[in-house]
């Protein structure tokens, strides 16, 4: 499926229920794992889950199986893995902590420097 029709897929299932603060993150040229993060609110953990759900049921009914869904049940964030796309539904609180957003801008774009930002990130967690 071509990157522009997941994108629009996964938008519509974010809209369709209600999901909140819906950003998009070109990560094509950070990472080879994915190329693109759509990142966005719920209102509750059942809404979360809700959204994460309906991102997934779509996906399926486009015939497109999701690699794999992290979080669940009472989760204040899960991860929806379409491959090109990964969809992350967060808490407000969850997605203050992690601020992914500026996680994924901080990045420099070249590869050496992306390793060196890992590393001091590692390290920054590991002190914590």
């Amino acid at each position: 499926m071509h990157i522009d029709t997941l994108k629009s897929l996964a938008i519509d299932a974010l809209e369709e229920l209600k999901a909140r603060d819906i950003t998009q993150l070109d990560v094509a040229k950070l990472t080879e794992v994915t190329d693109l993060m759509l990142i966005a609110s719920g209102t509750s953990t059942r809404h979360v889950e809700a959204i994460a759900q309906n991102v997934v049921e779509k996906a399926k009914a486009a015939g497109l199986g999701p690699l794999g869904v992290e979080g669940g049940d009472n989760a204040d964030w899960v991860l929806v893995d379409l491959g090109d796309i990964v969809v992350h539904v967060m808490m407000p609180e969850a997605r203050v902590l992690y601020d992914l957003e500026r996680l994924w801008a901080d990045l420099p774009s070249d590869s050496g420097a992306i390793d060196a930002s890992l590393e001091r990130f590692r390290e920054r967690a590991s002190m914590s």
